[in-house]
């Protein structure tokens, strides 16, 4: 994992453990946005999981049911 990939997570990761207990069961959607970004980062690297996880999180609104939204599978490549 590279150094940046590192700072990201343990952001993420500070952030889940640290303010989102604070703020109690706020997202609409499952998994939750903070674990959606690590699962992203892990899957994409950090810009495609930087642009998934800022959509996801424009989403998350009181006019949207929310749900089950797991992170996308990597399309095949063409050959």
């Amino acid at each position: 994992m590279n150094r940046y990939k590192k700072i990201l997570t343990g952001a993420i990761k500070g952030y889940q453990r640290y303010i989102s207990p604070l703020k109690g069961r706020t997202c609409r959607f499952y998994p939750t946005c903070s674990q959606y970004a690590l699962i992203a980062v892990e899957k994409y690297g950090i810009l495609e999981a930087l642009g998934l996880t800022l959509k996801r999180i424009f989403r998350c609104h009181p006019f949207c049911a929310g749900g089950y939204d797991p992170v996308p599978e990597r399309k095949k490549e063409r050959r």
